[in-house]
């Protein structure tokens, strides 16, 4: 009996296997069939492409003219931009009570026309590189999703006043960023740190893109697979310029016949030479979406400036020795008091907060700055109300999911809001010179976020199940060109 059993399991081992071996051989023919339909022409723009992954990072890179460049986005990250689009439309729906089809319908009448002819053309070799990995989506729907922070931020608040008669919303999107140079930091060239404060649902802004445009200047930002702009806005150019922002809190104030400002933003970042010609770019028909405080750099005259871009207010910055520093709240006496309803000594406030604590760094550290510090800085935890180290939503590295009573910034008094910081990034100018800068996936401190645990905690968050997703603490990396 026991020879028996071991012969009928052998052979329904044997038959196991076989079936698994048959299932494979059909797999592996389905996936050559699938490759099998991309043209030649299609496999040469494929072979100029590329995609990594490692510290929980995307790495992608991207050349050729705008079609080109696009196709290959969309093959190679063509799950997670369909991903991004259905997390963004769900996230939208339940926000707004609206369709993401009415949503699209809106943005394309409204951006299509000011978008200018290459941005247009790399959306379609998006569009076109996802169908070839079997991926459908519209130009259309590749619009509302590149514009989605300044339709939902600034365009929706203005339509929903029309609808009914209340307050806007306060915008969502945040950063805690500084630049230095001169003698402020160590080598006497610029350090420039950010980290990105957003809700936690949705999709992850986890990709490193190199980009060699046809013609401009050579672009490596953090962005979200989908984007032609980089939308966290931590960028360095092979023209030596480098950059981020932080958004403009409590701002109000939108030209549905302005540019988009992602699309402004793209074009600033691979046309421009200089500050003076990054800033002109921006400024030009600008419609007050995503209104925010760029601090910019130039490695090679070591110069740094802020602008702060409102709708109908401009501040604009410069100097060769000393500091910027953003946290939400705008410098500009005009901008801050005509466009925004922000309080600029509540410290009790988020934007408060750290801007003390900004200043508290800097001056502590004068002359001293370099990479390691400025990766201290953006995760940093000290409360500068409670005047404790306490990891909440007053501190650099924002963690609003742990604190019980935060005040300001997106979800306004609502306790354990979930949001916070999702990431750290850091360059100088030896760096930058060389196209690269150091990256920490997950949160700037490396505190580790789990998604399932948060909810069990927070049941009154229960809606963002299957959009709420887990971040693991993730090492500081370094990212290069053509890597």
């Amino acid at each position: 009996m026991k020879f028996n059993r071991s012969k009928r399991s052998e052979r329904s081992e044997k038959l196991t296997r076989a079936v698994f071996v048959t299932i494979c051989v059909a797999v592996v023919t389905c996936v050559t069939a699938r490759a099998g339909e991309i043209t030649s022409s299609q496999q040469q723009c494929l072979a100029k492409g590329k995609r990594s992954e490692r510290g929980g990072w995307i790495y992608l890179h991207v050349e050729g003219d705008a079609k080109e460049r696009g196709f290959q986005h969309g093959y190679l990250l063509a799950p997670e931009i369909a991903d991004g689009i259905r997390t963004t439309a769900a996230i939208w729906e339940h926000d707004s009570a609206m369709t993401w089809a009415w949503l699209v319908e809106h943005a394309a009448s409204m951006f299509t026309s000011k978008m200018d002819a290459e941005n247009l053309a790399e959306l379609d070799g998006m569009v076109e590189g996802m169908k070839a990995a079997g991926r459908l989506t519209t130009r259309n729907d590749l619009i509302a999703y590149n514009g989605s922070i300044e339709l939902t931020e600034y365009w929706w608040p203005q339509e929903l006043k029309k609808i009914k008669d209340a307050p806007p919303p306060s915008v969502k999107e945040s950063c805690s960023s500084f630049i230095a140079t001169g003698k402020m930091t160590r080598d006497g060239n610029i350090v420039l740190g950010h980290n990105t404060m957003m809700d936690y649902e949705g999709t992850f802004p986890n990709v490193i893109e190199d980009i060699v445009p046809s013609h401009g200047h050579r672009i490596m930002w953090q962005t979200q697979a989908g984007w032609i702009h980089s939308g966290t806005d931590f960028f360095i150019t092979d023209a030596g310029l480098v950059g981020s922002e932080t958004t403009i809190g409590s701002f109000e104030g939108f030209d549905t016949n302005g540019v988009p400002e992602f699309t402004r933003m793209r074009r600033a970042c691979q046309d421009a030479k200089s500050i003076d010609e990054w800033c002109a770019i921006m400024k030009k028909e600008n419609n007050g979406g995503y209104a925010n405080a760029w601090l910019l750099g130039d490695i090679h005259t070591r110069e740094i400036a802020r602008l702060e871009l409102g709708l109908r207010e401009i501040g604009l910055e410069r100097k060769h020795d000393g500091y910027f520093v953003g946290s939400n709240v705008a410098e500009d006496r005009k901008l801050l008091r005509l466009e925004t309803n922000a309080k600029d000594t509540d410290i009790r406030e988020s934007s408060v907060a750290r801007r003390v604590r900004w200043k508290q760094l800097m001056k502590q550290n004068a002359g001293k700055i370099d990479l390691a510090m400025a990766k201290q800085f953006e995760g940093d935890h000290f409360d500068t109300y409670q005047g404790t180290v306490k990891a909440g939503g007053r501190s650099l590295c924002g963690h609003f999911e742990l604190d019980r009573d935060a005040v300001g910034w997106g979800w306004p008094g609502v306790p354990y809001a979930c949001c916070g910081t999702i990431d750290g990034k850091v360059v100088d100018a030896t760096m930058a010179q060389k196209m690269s800068f150091a990256a920490r996936w997950g949160s700037a401190c490396g505190k580790a976020f789990d998604a399932k645990q948060y909810l069990d905690a927070h049941p009154q968050f229960d809606w963002m199940s299957g959009l709420l997703r887990s971040r693991a603490s993730e090492p500081w990396t370094n990212f290069a060109a053509g890597e």
